[in-house]
C-alpha cells in the first residue's frame, strides 16, 4: 500500500528504494551512513538522466565534487520498507558550484525520514583543483534548476 507523496518542492527526479539487509545497523535499522549513499546514487541517476555521465565527466576532465554535505536524520527506516527519494537542483552559479537539494520518504506512509542538501564544486579530475563549469555542465544542469 502506498500513499500519495507530498514533496518540497515541484517536479523532484525521484528514485525508488527498497532497504535491504546491507543498510541495517546493530539498531535494526537503516545505518545514516546508508542515508548518504542513497543521497550520493539519487544525484547519479539524476545527473545521468540529464545526460552528464561519469564517462562525459572522463572526457572533459571535470567532476562535481562534494563541497559540503547537510542531513537531517527525521525518522528511521526499516528491512524491506520501500522509499522514494527526490532530488532536485536548486542553485548552479554558471562558474563553480552547484546544489542540490533531497527528500527521502517511505512510500507506505508518506512519512518524510530524511531532509539533505549538498553543495558541490566542479574540479578537474586530473589534478583535483577547482575548475569553472563547462558549458555542458551550465546547459545540463543549469536546464534543471527548481526554484527553492
Amino acid at each position: 500500500m502506498s500513499c500519495q507523496l507530498e514533496w518540497d518542492l515541484p517536479d523532484p527526479f525521484i528514485t525508488e528504494i527498497e532497504v535491504d539487509e546491507e543498510a541495517i545497523d546493530h539498531y535494526g535499522h537503516a545505518n545514516n551512513a546508508q542515508y548518504l549513499r542513497w543521497v550520493e546514487q539519487a544525484s547519479w541517476a539524476h545527473s545521468n538522466d540529464l545526460g552528464l555521465t561519469l564517462e562525459h565527466y572522463r572526457e572533459l576532465d571535470r567532476a562535481m565534487a562534494v563541497h559540503r554535505h547537510e542531513l537531517d536524520y527525521l525518522a528511521p527506516c526499516f528491512l524491506g520498507e520501500k522509499l522514494a527519494m527526490a532530488t532536485w537542483i536548486v542553485e548552479c552559479d554558471g562558474r563553480l558550484t552547484l546544489t542540490r537539494r533531497f527528500q527521502l520518504q517511505r512510500l507506505a506512509d508518506g512519512v518524510t525520514l530524511l531532509r539533505a542538501c549538498t553543495r558541490y564544486a566542479c574540479i578537474a579530475l586530473s589534478s583535483g583543483r577547482p575548475k569553472r563549469l563547462p558549458a555542458s555542465f551550465i546547459r545540463g544542469y543549469g536546464r534543471a534548476i527548481v526554484s527553492s
